[in-house]
């Protein structure tokens, strides 16, 4: 068989970009028992950097195994029950995604939308509150599939004020954007390491406030086979999922270790390495360099005479959408740049598909040389295909931002 030989692709689209390679080092390492107390140290070390990389205090941070998809099912499936009412306020495709999950957990769901490239101001959400009720509200920070940053540092107190769980999904966003857990009053974030955590997809941080945790205990079930004297349940209905059950999974990785799953090692140690890459560049310094190389992006396309997607007072830092030119065949020039120079750039979904670009500049790829090099290679192809613009402008364009960085 074929000795696994994957091309050298470097990965400029929104996500997954290329692994740290201290992350890839760090998967690499032998595996332990589940139960060595260097095993579980590590475990409570994991607990620790995620606390500093979410900004908070709450006890309850800790790794869902699967996908950053695995832990927005556990946050929402943990806490609704059928006929909660949940508010999820979409401008992009996973503001649908919280939607449906939240409905297969049998929620009663009410929506707010804005069109994509937009987001929401804190009165729209706060008088959807108002009107629906809910006992949750389900947001994500930075989607995608739009390339916009929900602002959220207002929406905590109006949560507060009118009792009601506030969840966000930062998969996208975090250690790229500013996020304050505790400041903002978040009960639940969920996040991925495929972004600006510069990691692979496979494991999924997560922080819950002590609210959270108590109305997830409220549901706690035992399974029978490890169910001993001393253990007490909830009174609540059993959440639906055993592989997400949160009332399980806190047990597991809290001081009596009640077992649950066996944690997926490699990608604790991944998620590790993850945090202390952050952790030891400083989470403002991260901030600012993928700004910085968003910003250069930024101005690199417009150099490329390419018109930016959507609301640019509220784009993520880590990724820029840009409109197909006219004439062009998006999807041949993004293969045409994947298979000739091993670049990879996104479309988009939904009502976007083959009218945007996605370019990120995020995690180990938010650099000088990944965001000139993506440049050029884009201008000689658009030139190729016959569109117009000022031959170098996209790279003089860039090489100004960062010479006004002073960095």
């Amino acid at each position: 068989m074929n000795r696994l030989n994957p091309p050298p692709r470097l990965l400029m689209g929104p996500g997954p970009i290329n692994c740290y390679p201290r992350v890839l080092n760090a998967m690499s390492t032998q595996l332990i028992g589940q139960y060595d107390p260097v095993m579980t140290g590590y475990m409570n070390e994991v607990m620790g950097v995620y606390r500093q990389v979410f900004k908070t205090d709450n006890q309850a941070t800790l790794l869902i195994d699967g996908t950053s998809r695995a832990g927005i099912e556990a946050v929402l499936v943990s806490c609704i029950e059928p006929g909660d009412k949940v508010l999820v306020p979409i401008f992009g495709r996973f503001g649908h995604l919280l939607k449906e999950i939240a409905e297969r957990a049998g929620a009663d769901v009410h929506c707010i939308e804005v069109d994509w490239g937009q987001v929401f101001l804190p009165e729209q959400i706060e008088e959807a509150i108002k009107k629906v009720k809910p006992k949750v509200l389900a947001i994500v920070q930075g989607d995608t599939s739009t390339t916009m940053l929900q602002p959220l540092q207002h929406i905590g107190e109006i949560c507060q004020r009118h009792d009601v769980l506030f969840y966000a999904d930062a998969t996208a966003s975090i250690g790229g954007n500013p996020f304050e857990t505790d400041k903002w009053q978040l009960d639940a974030v969920s996040v991925g390491l495929q972004k600006c955590l510069g990691g692979p997809s496979g494991s999924a941080p997560i922080t819950l406030s002590d609210r959270f945790v108590e109305l997830v205990r409220q549901r706690k079930h035992i399974e029978a086979g490890i169910k001993a004297a001393h253990h007490t349940e909830g009174q609540g209905r059993r959440i639906a999922s055993n592989y997400f059950d949160l009332s399980m999974i806190l047990d597991y990785w809290g001081p009596e270790r009640l077992n649950h799953h066996t944690e997926a090692t490699s990608m604790l140690y991944c998620a590790r390495e993850c945090a202390f890459t952050l952790l030891e560049e400083g989470l403002d310094n991260s901030i600012i360099r993928h700004k910085l190389h968003g910003d250069a992006m930024l101005a690199g396309v417009k150099g490329l005479n390419l018109q930016p997607f959507g609301d640019l007072k509220h784009k993520m830092n880590n990724v820029v959408g840009v409109y197909i030119p006219s004439g062009i065949n998006g999807d041949a020039l993004r293969m045409q740049l994947l298979h000739d120079f091993n670049i990879e750039i996104g479309t988009s979904f939904g009502p976007l598909h083959g009218k945007i670009w996605r370019i990120g500049t995020m995690g180990y790829n938010a650099r000088k040389d990944t965001v000139l090099h993506t440049l050029q290679s884009l201008e000689t192809l658009l030139r190729r295909a016959g569109h117009s613009m000022s031959p170098g402008q996209c790279v003089d364009n860039a090489l100004a931002v960062y010479a006004a960085s002073n960095l």
